[in-house]
């Protein structure tokens, strides 16, 4: 496994999709026209003029596809299908309707390479993407490279995006046979939405139960349901270093941070320490727990991710990452502003409206 910082990961993805040999399938919720756009777009097209066999799906609302006069349509889908690359758009047909552009979305993130190499994260095709998360313009997140039995399952859940898209089965050769790649076991989670707990859910519950020592948290839109909190809460309290890092004053959506900022006063007072993140829109979906279990991928801790989206997340044991993920975590904190209960908070009344309206659209119906 390979833990790659912002744009880091594209150059090492251009690079193991221009070496693909049989198939190339990408599934992403943002993919805007830039000139990092222009990159993927040429090499896909020229894979597949070599007959590699190459998948899209997009999700129709965050990458703004709107129809045959949109941007995505002219300067991405159009030259795609040119070339013969496959491009499908995940549930289209329920965009225009406000819950279907709300609650029946993709936000997963996955790369997948002749069935052998696996990319997810935080991840989109976009300029926000292109930097190094330090300047106002720039998002910093954090991304996996994977390789071993694990890609199957990212394989997996590609293909169930692609049915969903319309698409049919996915050949054999899609699915070879994969060898161990190092010791440590892993998980990726594709969670989708449902009444009752989700795959998402369980998997944030059962990675903040793990940690007895450690628990440090950076996600872009924290602010959890009240069972995810309670149980932070309850970590802290046991003794366990619970930190949380979240996105500061450059942040893409300003009701998601007023009801982040309103679990700050009661998390603080359990114990959990807490900083926002200053040069940038934080985008990061990453927990370190102790000093061996690490989660990366596009699971963010609210109730709108963990109850109604597709997401995708990989759990896995692996000390040399988690120490990777501890200096990631350390750097980044030099760039932010602690919050404490008497340095930002205290809750208000509209943090408290802001959090109850997030909380109301991702409750179960």
């Amino acid at each position: 496994m390979h833990l790659l910082e912002n744009s880091q990961v594209f150059d090492r993805m251009l690079e193991d999709i221009r070496a693909a040999k049989h198939s190339v399938h990408m599934l992403v919720y943002i993919w805007r026209p830039c000139e990092l756009s222009g990159r993927f777009v040429e090499a896909l097209m020229e894979r597949s003029r070599a007959g590699v066999q190459c998948r899209v799906v997009v999700d129709p609302v965050g990458s703004q596809a709107k129809g045959a006069t949109s941007k995505f349509h002219e300067h991405v889908e159009a030259p795609l299908r040119q070339a013969g690359v496959e491009v499908r758009f995940f549930h289209r047909a329920l965009q225009g309707a406000a819950l279907g552009r709300l609650l029946t979305r993709s936000h997963q993130r996955l790369v997948v390479v002749d069935g052998r190499i696996a990319y997810t994260g935080g991840f989109g095709i976009w300029k926000v993407w292109e930097g190094d998360g330090l300047k106002e313009d720039n998002w910093r997140d954090t991304h996996i490279r994977v390789e071993g039995p694990e890609v199957r399952r990212t394989q997996v859940a590609f293909a169930r995006h692609w049915q969903e898209s319309g698409g049919g089965l996915l050949p054999l050769e899609a699915f070879p046979d994969l060898d161990e790649v190092g010791g440590g076991r892993s998980a990726f989670i594709d969670s989708c939405g449902q009444l009752g707990t989700t795959a998402a859910e369980r998997m944030v519950r059962l990675v903040v139960a793990a940690a007895t020592k450690r628990l440090w948290i950076a996600n872009a839109y924290f602010t959890p349901p009240t069972p995810v909190l309670e149980q932070l809460e309850a970590k802290a309290r046991q003794g366990v270093d619970v930190r949380v890092l979240g996105p500061g004053p450059n942040h893409d959506e300003p009701l998601v941070r007023a009801s982040q900022r309103s679990t700050y006063e009661r998390l603080l007072a359990a114990g959990v320490r807490i900083w926002e993140y200053q040069p940038a829109m934080l985008h990061s979906k990453t927990m370190l727990v102790d000093d061996w279990l690490c989660v990366v991928g596009s699971t963010n801790l609210d109730s709108l991710s963990l109850n109604k989206l597709s997401e995708g997340s990989l759990v896995f044991e692996d000390r040399e990452i988690a120490a990777k993920l501890e200096a990631c975590w350390e750097k980044d904190v030099r760039c932010s502003r602690e919050i404490t209960l008497a340095r930002g908070g205290r809750t208000n009344l509209w943090w408290r409206l802001a959090r109850r309206a997030t909380q109301f659209v991702g409750r179960d119906r």
